[in-house]
């Protein structure tokens, strides 16, 4: 195992948002936790050959797991709150997925976004750490979401030219088409159900090159709603969930406020 000390960073994407779990810090599981599961039963007992002294993993050999991310958060906060404590925590495997929520929004400059993440990437890179980025999903093709196709299209584009200059490896969330079934997404459209978050898990490690045998998200069967079911469902999504999102937005409200980071220190061991 090459990793030994492994922080997460974000927003809800990161947090486990769409996985509900009652026993869980914050009520959810998530992708990360699902991958850490895998990282810390792949840790043995030998020496790890490397800093340590951080979260008690140093020099025993235990794989550290840290969750600092919040539902909610949008880039700047995402940096504010979360990247010196990420830092302190002196990490070999770090990853973010940040910016979303800005581009949720009714107006934002994506160029300049990407630069300020690119800043907050700079200075993980610099660790030494092997950092992990994803790109964001593709939801044009969902009802309420296609006048963003454009806007995340662009955010990929300049976040995996930021990826290329850091030597960072890339999630291409983008891609990863099987995640046009809606099977994978929770019923606010917006955040991966647990069979999604499974999926995320093994594409994440994967990525890293990591061996594992998380099996394949377990699928209700297709429905095949008709045209008017469909507009019912939108109808009803637009009232639960994209309306209550947008006065949150009005009021200056997150659905992230009063929440704490899931793990802010190491765990070596998850429920």
């Amino acid at each position: 195992m090459p990793f030994r000390r492994y922080v997460a960073l974000g927003d809800s994407f990161t947090e486990g948002v769409g996985d509900p779990d009652p026993a869980l810090p914050n009520g959810v599981r998530g992708w990360a936790d699902r991958a850490a599961t895998v990282l810390l039963d792949t840790g043995d007992s030998g020496d790890t050959g490397g800093t340590g002294g951080t979260g008690g993993t140093g020099g025993t050999g235990q794989v550290g797991y840290a969750n600092l991310a919040i539902r909610g958060r949008k880039l700047d906060a995402v940096l504010a709150e979360q990247l010196d404590p990420a830092l302190a925590l002196r990490p070999d495997l770090v990853s973010i997925y940040a910016g979303g929520n800005d581009i949720l929004r009714p107006r934002v400059d994506v160029d300049t976004l990407v630069a300020r993440y690119a800043e907050g990437l700079q200075r993980l890179a610099a660790t030494g750490a092997r950092l992990v980025v994803f790109t964001a999903h593709d939801r044009g093709r969902v009802a309420g979401f296609g006048a963003l196709r454009s806007r995340f299209a662009l955010y990929n584009e300049l976040l995996r030219e930021v990826a290329d200059d850091l030597d960072a490896t890339v999630v291409d969330f983008w891609r990863l088409h099987e995640y046009r079934d809606l099977r994978l997404w929770s019923e606010d459209r917006i955040h991966m159900s647990p069979a999604g978050h499974q999926r995320m898990a093994a594409a994440f490690l994967d990525a890293l090159g990591v061996a594992h045998r998380l099996p394949a998200p377990s699928l209700a069967a297709a429905s095949q709603p008709t045209p008017r079911e469909r507009r019912a469902e939108t109808l009803a999504w637009t009232r639960t969930h994209a309306v209550p999102w947008l006065r949150r937005g009005l009021t200056g409200r997150s659905s992230g406020d009063g929440l704490r980071p899931r793990y802010p220190e190491y765990v070596t061991a998850l429920a």
